[in-house]
């Protein structure tokens, strides 16, 4: 179990402080990029409410190192709109603009396509746990690797390539309230780029600048299954791509951009 409450500690509404649960694997004084997504998924939720709209499409661009301290979101309705509607939101860090991101909402209709839709596919079984090893360099004492139960079904955080995992947040995203289902998905989205690196992080740099995730459905249990893979082009760039399921199918698909260099 982790040691801490939850990834933020509430002081308002729209305002937190950050815990070492959400620390990077690289530098603890910064924020991995699945907490913040998280939160800024819980502001746009938080936007004038419509539990039959939930999020369909999210994108979030992060400007740089997000620093631990003082968080404070915003988030507005900037298409409105019976069916669909499009959300803004802004991750304040320290006082300064550290995340955009923005959020497509869509009407949902219980049942309407339930003869059309697409044959589901099931992930394995959740595996025994096992000891977590986290990547070459990291500190054991990693805030955010400790914060998530991991197991995995192909791969682990030391194997390059592909990668398949079952996890599961063992903490709430904010102290003192229930952690939503796209607010769990954007918790572990961001690990794609990571899990699946075809190179050593230790050696190589490879930063995603947004994550986009497309959500078909929320969903209802604790553990999800993390599929990812990522590619490297000859330039200096690739494409971290994956899934998200859970006992009953599919919940999502990730996309994110990398930027790939050598350390140093």
């Amino acid at each position: 179990m982790s040691e801490h409450s939850a990834f933020y500690l509430p002081v308002s509404d729209t305002e937190f402080t950050s815990t070492p649960a959400t620390a990077s694997p690289w530098d603890s004084a910064l924020q991995h990029g699945g907490p913040p997504a998280a939160l800024l998924a819980r502001a746009i939720e938080h936007c004038e409410p419509a539990e039959s709209m939930p999020i369909a499409r999210m994108t979030v661009d992060f400007l740089g190192g997000i620093p631990q301290g003082r968080i404070r979101t915003e988030a507005r309705i900037v298409r409105p709109g019976k069916r669909v509607e499009l959300v803004e939101a802004e991750l304040w860090a320290n006082d300064k603009l550290a995340v955009r991101a923005s959020a497509w909402r869509i009407r949902r209709q219980p049942g309407a396509t339930a003869h059309v839709a697409t044959p589901v596919v099931l992930p394995p079984p959740v595996p025994a746990p096992a000891p977590a090893r986290f990547f070459d360099g990291v500190d054991e004492d990693w805030g955010y690797g400790h914060a998530i139960d991991w197991r995995f079904t192909t791969g682990d955080f030391d194997t390059l390539g592909p990668a398949k995992v079952w996890a599961r947040a063992k903490i709430p995203l904010v102290e003192g309230e229930p952690t939503s289902g796209t607010q769990r998905l954007m918790l572990i989205a961001d690990s794609a780029n990571g899990l699946s690196g075809e190179m050593p992080m230790s050696e190589w740099l490879f930063i995603p600048p947004t994550l986009t995730v497309t959500v078909q459905r929320e969903p209802d249990a604790e553990w999800l299954f993390l599929e990812a893979a990522s590619t490297i082009g000859p330039d200096g760039t690739g494409i971290a791509q994956g899934s998200i399921s859970d006992d009953k199918g599919l919940l999502c698909r990730i996309a994110q951009p990398l930027l790939v260099a050598p350390r140093g």
